[in-house]
């Protein structure tokens, strides 16, 4: 029977993901899609990540979705899926991570639904980097974004100091996280770099993926 401790030093994935409602998400890429195409790559987005995780096959996958778990589409996952759903908290995105790391408290990585490049073997990486004991491990991994963000974070315990004062959204949040590791004493490891669907112009290189052709440019 699995211990108290045990269950807390599990490794789970946490899956940020908004709702797909028109409007409301893949804003900036309303004006080349329109609203609904928009909602519905973020829905195709989200299967993607879901599927990625689960796939890696590394421990329990929870959604931490918005507005709310109580959205439709988020409530279709849960039964289908069988995944943990929990709502996001309040505040901006650091203060929602924050806030995913203090309630699972044991080796979380945290990924979002906007990189369709990252693939299973991405999180076996990045597992292994937490779990190494031979090599010391790592308080914390990363896998940077081409635009200067990244596409997942791991961490063996909550390091709330990592997600405050960080300019989110900007070019400058990997290197702003970088300064607050390096501060705090933390060891990490960076994975090599993949890219995220934010912008028009990243909907170009969706060509090369065969479930997001209809979103091709």
């Amino acid at each position: 029977m699995a211990t108290r401790r045990d269950r807390t030093e599990e490794l789970a994935i946490a899956v940020f993901s908004r709702a797909p409602l028109p409007g409301a998400t893949k804003t900036r890429l309303i004006p080349a899609l329109g609203a609904v195409a928009a909602a519905r790559l973020q829905r195709r987005l989200t299967l993607h990540a879901l599927a990625v995780a689960r796939q890696a096959a590394i421990g329990r996958v929870c959604v931490w979705a918005a507005p709310d778990a109580r959205q439709r589409f988020f409530r279709a996952l849960q039964r289908c899926c069988g995944v943990e759903l929990w709502s996001q908290a309040a505040g901006d995105l650091g203060e929602r991570m924050v806030a995913a790391f203090a309630a699972h408290s044991g080796p979380l990585l945290l990924i979002g639904c906007d990189c369709p490049a990252l693939q299973p073997a991405d999180l076996l990486a990045a597992a292994a980097a937490l779990r190494d004991e031979a090599a010391g491990r790592h308080d914390a991994v990363f896998i940077p974004a081409e635009d200067g963000g990244y596409v997942l974070v791991g961490l063996r315990r909550p390091q709330p100091s990592l997600f405050a004062g960080i300019d989110w959204g900007s070019e400058r949040v990997m290197a702003q996280t970088r300064t607050r590791l390096a501060g705090a004493g933390l060891r990490w490891l960076e994975l090599p770099a993949l890219w995220d669907v934010d912008r028009p112009d990243d909907l170009r290189r969706l060509a090369a993926f065969e479930e997001f052709a209809a979103w091709s440019r």
